[in-house]
Protein backbone atom coordinates (compact mmCIF):
# COMPACT_ATOMS: atom_id res chain seq x y z
CA UNK A 1 0.00 0.00 0.00
CA UNK A 2 2.83 2.41 0.86
CA UNK A 3 4.51 1.71 -2.47
CA UNK A 4 1.28 2.37 -4.33
CA UNK A 5 0.63 5.63 -2.48
CA UNK A 6 4.14 7.09 -2.40
CA UNK A 7 6.25 5.31 -5.10
CA UNK A 8 9.07 4.72 -2.64
CA UNK A 9 11.28 2.63 -4.94
CA UNK A 10 11.07 5.21 -7.73
CA UNK A 11 12.43 7.81 -5.31
CA UNK A 12 15.19 5.56 -4.00
CA UNK A 13 13.90 5.46 -0.46
CA UNK A 14 12.41 3.04 2.10
CA UNK A 15 9.59 3.21 4.66
CA UNK A 16 12.13 3.29 7.51
CA UNK A 17 14.00 6.24 5.98
CA UNK A 18 10.78 8.15 5.35
CA UNK A 19 9.44 7.58 8.86
CA UNK A 20 12.75 8.66 10.40
CA UNK A 21 12.72 11.75 8.18
CA UNK A 22 9.16 12.51 9.25
CA UNK A 23 10.08 12.15 12.91
CA UNK A 24 13.06 14.45 12.36
CA UNK A 25 10.87 17.10 10.72
CA UNK A 26 8.29 16.78 13.47
CA UNK A 27 10.83 17.21 16.25
CA UNK A 28 12.20 20.36 14.63
CA UNK A 29 8.75 21.96 14.28
CA UNK A 30 6.92 20.60 17.35
CA UNK A 31 7.57 23.92 19.10
CA UNK A 32 4.72 25.49 17.12
CA UNK A 33 2.21 23.53 19.24
CA UNK A 34 3.22 25.62 22.23
CA UNK A 35 4.37 28.92 20.71
CA UNK A 36 1.29 29.45 18.52
CA UNK A 37 -1.24 29.22 21.41
CA UNK A 38 1.00 31.54 23.46
CA UNK A 39 1.14 34.22 20.74
CA UNK A 40 -2.52 34.02 19.72
CA UNK A 41 -3.45 33.85 23.39
CA UNK A 42 -2.04 37.38 23.72
CA UNK A 43 -4.72 38.42 21.23
CA UNK A 44 -7.40 37.03 23.56
CA UNK A 45 -7.88 33.65 21.88
CA UNK A 46 -8.46 30.59 24.14
CA UNK A 47 -5.08 28.87 24.32
CA UNK A 48 -6.47 25.35 24.70
CA UNK A 49 -8.62 25.65 21.59
CA UNK A 50 -5.72 27.18 19.63
CA UNK A 51 -3.51 24.26 20.68
CA UNK A 52 -6.02 21.78 19.24
CA UNK A 53 -6.51 23.88 16.09
CA UNK A 54 -2.74 24.05 15.59
CA UNK A 55 -2.32 20.28 15.83
CA UNK A 56 -5.32 19.58 13.60
CA UNK A 57 -4.40 21.97 10.79
CA UNK A 58 -0.79 20.75 10.86
CA UNK A 59 -1.98 17.15 10.65
CA UNK A 60 -4.61 17.68 7.95
CA UNK A 61 -2.47 20.04 5.88
CA UNK A 62 0.56 17.74 5.99
CA UNK A 63 -1.61 14.75 5.09
CA UNK A 64 -3.07 16.56 2.07
CA UNK A 65 0.48 17.44 1.01
CA UNK A 66 1.45 13.78 1.41
CA UNK A 67 -1.44 12.21 -0.46
CA UNK A 68 -2.14 14.86 -3.08
CA UNK A 69 1.39 16.00 -3.97
CA UNK A 70 3.59 13.20 -2.54
CA UNK A 71 5.99 15.85 -1.20
CA UNK A 72 8.00 15.45 2.05
CA UNK A 73 6.94 18.92 3.21
CA UNK A 74 4.96 19.53 6.39
CA UNK A 75 2.52 22.36 7.05
CA UNK A 76 1.65 24.28 10.21
CA UNK A 77 0.69 27.82 11.30
CA UNK A 78 3.51 30.12 10.24
CA UNK A 79 5.77 32.02 12.60
CA UNK A 80 5.70 35.72 11.81
CA UNK A 81 2.18 35.50 10.44
CA UNK A 82 0.89 34.61 13.92
CA UNK A 83 2.80 37.56 15.40
CA UNK A 84 1.36 39.91 12.76
CA UNK A 85 -2.11 38.51 13.52
CA UNK A 86 -1.83 39.04 17.28
CA UNK A 87 0.36 42.10 17.81
CA UNK A 88 -0.40 44.20 14.73
CA UNK A 89 -3.93 43.35 13.54
CA UNK A 90 -5.57 42.66 16.91
CA UNK A 91 -3.58 44.56 19.53
CA UNK A 92 -2.30 47.31 17.22
CA UNK A 93 -5.18 47.96 14.81
CA UNK A 94 -8.02 47.12 17.17
CA UNK A 95 -9.55 44.16 15.32
CA UNK A 96 -11.29 41.50 17.35
CA UNK A 97 -9.58 38.13 16.95
CA UNK A 98 -12.69 36.81 15.21
CA UNK A 99 -12.38 39.58 12.60
CA UNK A 100 -8.67 38.85 12.20
CA UNK A 101 -9.59 35.22 11.48
CA UNK A 102 -12.03 36.57 8.90
CA UNK A 103 -9.15 38.44 7.23
CA UNK A 104 -7.12 35.22 7.17
CA UNK A 105 -10.10 33.47 5.58
CA UNK A 106 -10.37 36.12 2.83
CA UNK A 107 -6.66 35.92 2.08
CA UNK A 108 -6.93 32.13 2.04
CA UNK A 109 -9.77 32.22 -0.49
CA UNK A 110 -7.74 34.55 -2.75
CA UNK A 111 -4.68 32.36 -2.31
CA UNK A 112 -6.65 29.24 -3.21
CA UNK A 113 -8.18 31.01 -6.22
CA UNK A 114 -4.87 32.02 -7.81
CA UNK A 115 -3.59 28.49 -7.21
CA UNK A 116 -6.61 26.85 -8.88
CA UNK A 117 -6.30 29.24 -11.83
CA UNK A 118 -2.58 28.36 -12.09
CA UNK A 119 -1.66 32.03 -11.68
CA UNK A 120 0.54 31.17 -8.72
CA UNK A 121 2.75 29.03 -10.94
CA UNK A 122 2.99 31.88 -13.46
CA UNK A 123 4.08 34.18 -10.64
CA UNK A 124 6.70 31.63 -9.59
CA UNK A 125 8.03 31.46 -13.15
CA UNK A 126 8.48 35.24 -13.07
CA UNK A 127 11.10 34.87 -10.34
CA UNK A 128 14.55 35.34 -11.95
CA UNK A 129 16.96 32.42 -11.73
CA UNK A 130 19.36 34.30 -9.45
CA UNK A 131 16.55 35.13 -7.02
CA UNK A 132 15.37 31.51 -7.00
CA UNK A 133 18.86 30.46 -5.91
CA UNK A 134 18.90 33.30 -3.38
CA UNK A 135 15.60 32.11 -1.90
CA UNK A 136 17.14 28.72 -1.14
CA UNK A 137 20.27 30.33 0.33
CA UNK A 138 18.23 32.85 2.32
CA UNK A 139 16.11 30.07 3.78
CA UNK A 140 19.31 28.37 4.86
CA UNK A 141 20.52 31.54 6.59
CA UNK A 142 17.10 32.00 8.16
CA UNK A 143 17.17 28.43 9.50
CA UNK A 144 20.63 29.08 10.92
CA UNK A 145 19.42 32.22 12.70
CA UNK A 146 16.44 30.38 14.18
CA UNK A 147 18.73 27.59 15.35
CA UNK A 148 21.27 29.92 16.96
CA UNK A 149 18.55 31.83 18.80
CA UNK A 150 16.85 28.63 19.97
CA UNK A 151 20.18 27.40 21.31
CA UNK A 152 20.92 30.66 23.13
CA UNK A 153 24.16 31.02 21.17
CA UNK A 154 22.95 34.28 19.61
CA UNK A 155 20.98 36.66 21.82
CA UNK A 156 19.65 40.21 21.49
CA UNK A 157 21.81 43.16 22.48
CA UNK A 158 20.77 46.82 22.97
CA UNK A 159 24.17 47.96 21.66
CA UNK A 160 24.71 45.71 18.64
CA UNK A 161 21.23 44.17 18.06
CA UNK A 162 22.70 40.65 18.35
CA UNK A 163 25.63 39.25 20.26
CA UNK A 164 27.12 36.00 21.52
CA UNK A 165 25.12 34.37 24.29
CA UNK A 166 26.43 32.77 27.47
CA UNK A 167 28.11 29.61 26.22
CA UNK A 168 28.41 28.34 29.78
CA UNK A 169 24.65 27.72 29.89
CA UNK A 170 23.77 24.01 29.60
CA UNK A 171 21.44 24.57 26.62
CA UNK A 172 24.08 26.32 24.55
CA UNK A 173 26.72 23.71 25.41
CA UNK A 174 24.39 20.85 24.55
CA UNK A 175 23.45 22.52 21.25
CA UNK A 176 27.12 22.83 20.29
CA UNK A 177 27.67 19.18 21.23
CA UNK A 178 24.62 18.18 19.21
CA UNK A 179 25.84 20.05 16.14
CA UNK A 180 29.22 18.30 16.28
CA UNK A 181 27.46 14.94 16.62
CA UNK A 182 25.15 15.67 13.68
CA UNK A 183 27.97 16.88 11.44
CA UNK A 184 30.27 13.97 12.33
CA UNK A 185 27.58 11.34 11.80
CA UNK A 186 26.53 12.95 8.52
CA UNK A 187 30.14 12.97 7.32
CA UNK A 188 30.25 9.24 8.06
CA UNK A 189 26.95 8.88 6.12
CA UNK A 190 25.03 7.56 9.13
CA UNK A 191 21.30 7.42 8.39
CA UNK A 192 19.18 9.40 10.82
CA UNK A 193 22.12 11.58 11.91
CA UNK A 194 19.87 14.57 12.56
CA UNK A 195 17.41 12.54 14.61
CA UNK A 196 20.21 10.92 16.61
CA UNK A 197 21.60 14.36 17.43
CA UNK A 198 18.19 15.58 18.60
CA UNK A 199 17.59 12.52 20.79
CA UNK A 200 21.09 12.60 22.33
CA UNK A 201 20.73 16.26 23.33
CA UNK A 202 17.21 15.66 24.68
CA UNK A 203 18.41 12.74 26.79
CA UNK A 204 21.33 14.79 28.11
CA UNK A 205 19.00 17.67 28.94
CA UNK A 206 17.28 15.56 31.60
CA UNK A 207 20.64 14.90 33.26
CA UNK A 208 22.46 18.24 33.15
CA UNK A 209 20.08 21.00 32.00
CA UNK A 210 17.19 20.65 34.42
CA UNK A 211 14.73 19.55 31.75
CA UNK A 212 11.75 17.85 33.33
CA UNK A 213 9.72 14.97 32.00
CA UNK A 214 6.18 16.37 31.98
CA UNK A 215 4.26 13.11 31.58
CA UNK A 216 2.82 11.23 28.63
CA UNK A 217 -0.95 11.34 28.19
CA UNK A 218 -3.54 14.08 28.54
CA UNK A 219 -6.97 14.63 27.03
CA UNK A 220 -7.13 17.41 24.41
CA UNK A 221 -8.99 20.62 25.27
CA UNK A 222 -12.17 21.56 23.40
CA UNK A 223 -11.82 23.35 20.05
CA UNK A 224 -15.37 24.74 20.28
CA UNK A 225 -14.36 28.31 21.29
CA UNK A 226 -12.48 28.91 17.99
CA UNK A 227 -14.20 26.48 15.58
CA UNK A 228 -16.01 28.51 12.88
CA UNK A 229 -15.63 31.61 15.09
CA UNK A 230 -14.30 33.77 12.24
CA UNK A 231 -16.17 37.00 11.42
CA UNK A 232 -15.80 37.67 7.68
CA UNK A 233 -18.47 40.39 7.60
CA UNK A 234 -16.82 42.22 10.48
CA UNK A 235 -13.45 42.03 8.74
CA UNK A 236 -14.86 43.45 5.51
CA UNK A 237 -16.60 46.22 7.40
CA UNK A 238 -13.32 47.55 8.79
CA UNK A 239 -11.66 48.22 5.43
CA UNK A 240 -9.60 45.10 5.54
CA UNK A 241 -7.74 45.63 2.24
CA UNK A 242 -4.38 46.49 3.79
CA UNK A 243 -4.57 43.63 6.29
CA UNK A 244 -5.53 41.10 3.63
CA UNK A 245 -2.81 42.41 1.28
CA UNK A 246 -0.13 41.83 3.91
CA UNK A 247 -1.45 38.36 4.78
CA UNK A 248 -1.70 37.52 1.08
CA UNK A 249 1.77 38.73 0.07
CA UNK A 250 3.50 37.08 3.01
CA UNK A 251 1.61 33.83 2.45
CA UNK A 252 2.40 33.91 -1.26
CA UNK A 253 6.12 34.47 -1.02
CA UNK A 254 6.87 32.72 2.27
CA UNK A 255 5.01 29.57 1.23
CA UNK A 256 6.08 29.55 -2.41
CA UNK A 257 9.68 30.37 -1.55
CA UNK A 258 9.78 27.61 1.06
CA UNK A 259 8.20 25.07 -1.29
CA UNK A 260 10.63 25.95 -4.08
CA UNK A 261 13.68 25.94 -1.84
CA UNK A 262 12.98 22.65 -0.09
CA UNK A 263 11.64 20.87 -3.20
CA UNK A 264 14.75 21.93 -5.13
CA UNK A 265 16.96 20.79 -2.23
CA UNK A 266 15.23 17.39 -2.25
CA UNK A 267 15.73 16.99 -6.00
CA UNK A 268 11.98 17.13 -6.64
CA UNK A 269 12.32 20.00 -9.11
CA UNK A 270 14.46 19.34 -12.16
CA UNK A 271 17.49 21.68 -12.11
CA UNK A 272 17.17 22.46 -15.81
CA UNK A 273 13.53 23.37 -15.35
CA UNK A 274 14.38 25.61 -12.41
CA UNK A 275 17.13 27.34 -14.40
CA UNK A 276 14.66 28.03 -17.23
CA UNK A 277 12.05 29.26 -14.75
CA UNK A 278 9.60 26.48 -15.59
CA UNK A 279 8.23 24.92 -12.41
CA UNK A 280 4.73 24.25 -13.69
CA UNK A 281 4.93 20.52 -13.14
CA UNK A 282 1.76 18.74 -12.13
CA UNK A 283 3.29 17.56 -8.88
CA UNK A 284 4.48 21.02 -7.86
CA UNK A 285 1.06 22.45 -8.69
CA UNK A 286 -0.48 19.86 -6.38
CA UNK A 287 1.89 20.96 -3.63
CA UNK A 288 0.83 24.57 -4.17
CA UNK A 289 -2.82 23.54 -3.91
CA UNK A 290 -2.22 21.58 -0.71
CA UNK A 291 -0.61 24.50 1.07
CA UNK A 292 -3.24 26.95 -0.25
CA UNK A 293 -6.04 24.78 1.14
CA UNK A 294 -4.40 24.72 4.57
CA UNK A 295 -4.74 28.52 4.99
CA UNK A 296 -8.45 28.28 4.29
CA UNK A 297 -8.83 25.35 6.71
CA UNK A 298 -6.84 27.00 9.51
CA UNK A 299 -9.08 30.05 9.57
CA UNK A 300 -12.11 27.77 10.04
CA UNK A 301 -10.48 25.81 12.87
CA UNK A 302 -9.22 28.91 14.63
CA UNK A 303 -5.59 29.74 13.90
CA UNK A 304 -3.53 32.19 11.88
CA UNK A 305 -2.24 31.45 8.38
CA UNK A 306 -0.79 28.00 7.71
CA UNK A 307 2.23 27.54 5.49
CA UNK A 308 4.85 25.08 4.27
CA UNK A 309 7.45 24.74 7.00
CA UNK A 310 11.12 25.60 6.70
CA UNK A 311 11.91 22.83 9.16
CA UNK A 312 10.89 20.29 6.51
CA UNK A 313 14.43 20.78 5.20
CA UNK A 314 15.67 18.79 8.22
CA UNK A 315 13.57 15.81 7.17
CA UNK A 316 14.72 16.14 3.56
CA UNK A 317 18.33 16.11 4.73
CA UNK A 318 17.54 12.99 6.77
CA UNK A 319 16.48 11.24 3.55
CA UNK A 320 12.80 12.14 3.14
CA UNK A 321 11.77 12.19 -0.51
CA UNK A 322 8.05 11.29 -0.60
CA UNK A 323 4.75 12.09 1.02
CA UNK A 324 5.29 9.34 3.58
CA UNK A 325 7.55 11.82 5.41
CA UNK A 326 4.73 14.38 5.57
CA UNK A 327 2.20 11.67 6.47
CA UNK A 328 4.41 10.68 9.41
CA UNK A 329 4.42 14.29 10.57
CA UNK A 330 0.62 14.34 10.27
CA UNK A 331 0.27 11.22 12.40
CA UNK A 332 2.57 12.62 15.08
CA UNK A 333 0.63 15.89 15.29
CA UNK A 334 -2.59 13.92 15.72
CA UNK A 335 -0.96 11.83 18.43
CA UNK A 336 0.15 15.00 20.18
CA UNK A 337 -3.47 15.86 20.82
CA UNK A 338 -3.18 13.19 23.51
CA UNK A 339 0.54 13.14 24.34
CA UNK A 340 1.38 16.81 24.25
CA UNK A 341 3.37 16.67 27.52
CA UNK A 342 5.72 14.10 25.96
CA UNK A 343 6.24 16.17 22.80
CA UNK A 344 7.01 19.14 24.99
CA UNK A 345 9.95 17.32 26.52
CA UNK A 346 12.13 18.11 23.49
CA UNK A 347 13.71 21.52 24.22
CA UNK A 348 14.41 24.06 21.44
CA UNK A 349 18.18 23.71 21.89
CA UNK A 350 17.85 20.00 21.05
CA UNK A 351 16.44 20.70 17.59
CA UNK A 352 18.75 23.67 16.96
CA UNK A 353 21.77 21.55 15.89
CA UNK A 354 19.78 19.86 13.12
CA UNK A 355 18.40 23.16 11.84
CA UNK A 356 21.82 24.82 11.90
CA UNK A 357 23.42 21.91 10.04
CA UNK A 358 20.75 22.00 7.34
CA UNK A 359 21.17 25.76 7.05
CA UNK A 360 24.89 25.29 6.47
CA UNK A 361 24.26 22.81 3.67
CA UNK A 362 21.77 25.06 1.91
CA UNK A 363 24.43 27.75 1.44
CA UNK A 364 26.26 25.64 -1.12
CA UNK A 365 23.80 26.78 -3.81
CA UNK A 366 25.71 30.10 -3.78
CA UNK A 367 28.19 28.41 -6.11
CA UNK A 368 25.52 28.40 -8.84
CA UNK A 369 25.27 32.20 -9.02
CA UNK A 370 26.83 34.22 -11.84
CA UNK A 371 29.28 36.27 -9.79
CA UNK A 372 30.39 38.32 -12.81
CA UNK A 373 26.96 39.91 -13.39
CA UNK A 374 26.32 42.66 -10.84
CA UNK A 375 22.65 42.99 -11.87
CA UNK A 376 22.11 39.34 -10.91
CA UNK A 377 24.43 38.88 -7.94
CA UNK A 378 23.54 42.02 -5.97
CA UNK A 379 19.75 41.36 -5.86
CA UNK A 380 20.47 37.73 -4.96
CA UNK A 381 22.69 38.71 -2.03
CA UNK A 382 20.17 41.34 -0.89
CA UNK A 383 17.47 38.67 -0.92
CA UNK A 384 19.53 36.14 1.01
CA UNK A 385 20.89 38.53 3.64
CA UNK A 386 17.67 40.37 4.45
CA UNK A 387 15.80 37.16 5.27
CA UNK A 388 17.74 36.47 8.48
CA UNK A 389 18.54 40.12 9.24
CA UNK A 390 14.85 41.14 9.16
CA UNK A 391 13.66 37.72 10.38
CA UNK A 392 11.34 37.51 7.41
CA UNK A 393 11.43 35.54 4.16
CA UNK A 394 8.94 37.99 2.69
CA UNK A 395 11.14 41.04 3.37
CA UNK A 396 14.11 39.38 1.71
CA UNK A 397 12.09 38.56 -1.39
CA UNK A 398 10.56 42.06 -1.44
CA UNK A 399 13.85 43.94 -1.47
CA UNK A 400 15.37 41.39 -3.82
CA UNK A 401 12.70 42.02 -6.45
CA UNK A 402 12.89 45.80 -6.07
CA UNK A 403 16.69 45.78 -6.35
CA UNK A 404 16.58 43.42 -9.35
CA UNK A 405 14.10 45.55 -11.29
CA UNK A 406 15.89 48.81 -10.43
CA UNK A 407 19.34 47.57 -11.46
CA UNK A 408 18.11 46.08 -14.73
CA UNK A 409 16.26 49.29 -15.57
CA UNK A 410 19.14 51.62 -14.71
CA UNK A 411 21.69 49.56 -16.65
CA UNK A 412 19.58 49.47 -19.81
CA UNK A 413 18.68 45.80 -19.43
CA UNK A 414 15.02 46.20 -18.53
CA UNK A 415 14.03 43.86 -21.33
CA UNK A 416 15.46 40.95 -19.33
CA UNK A 417 12.86 41.44 -16.61
CA UNK A 418 9.71 39.35 -17.07
CA UNK A 419 6.36 41.16 -16.81
CA UNK A 420 5.45 39.28 -13.64
CA UNK A 421 8.68 40.47 -12.00
CA UNK A 422 7.84 44.10 -12.83
CA UNK A 423 4.38 43.70 -11.31
CA UNK A 424 5.72 42.03 -8.18
CA UNK A 425 8.38 44.72 -7.69
CA UNK A 426 5.76 47.46 -8.12
CA UNK A 427 3.44 45.79 -5.60
CA UNK A 428 6.22 45.62 -3.03
CA UNK A 429 7.11 49.29 -3.62
CA UNK A 430 3.44 50.17 -3.10
CA UNK A 431 3.32 48.06 0.05
CA UNK A 432 6.31 49.78 1.63
CA UNK A 433 5.21 53.26 0.56
CA UNK A 434 1.70 52.63 1.89
CA UNK A 435 3.07 51.24 5.15
CA UNK A 436 5.30 54.31 5.53
CA UNK A 437 2.40 56.68 4.84
CA UNK A 438 0.20 54.81 7.32
CA UNK A 439 2.96 55.04 9.93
Amino acid sequence: MLERLFSLRAHGTTPRTEVLAGLTTFLTMAYIMFINPSILGDAGMPKGAVFVATCLVAAIGSLVMALHANYPIALAPGMGLNAYFAYVVVLGMGYRWQEALGAVFISGVLFLLITLLRWRSIIVEGIPGSLRIAITVGIGLFLAMIALRNAGIVVSSPATSVTLGDLRRPGALLAILGFIIVAALSARRVRGALLIGILVVTAASFLVAGNRFAGIVSLPPSIAPTLFALDVRGALGKGVLNVVLVFFLVELFDATGTLMGIAHRAGLLDSRQVERGNVRTERFNRALLADSSAIFLGSLLGTSSTTAYLESAAGVEAGGRTGLTAATVAGLFLACLFISPLAGSVPPYATAPALFYVGCLMLRDLASLDWDDVTEIVPAIVTALLMPFTYSISNGISFGFITYAALKLLTGRGGEVKPVAWIIAALFVFKFVHAGAAG
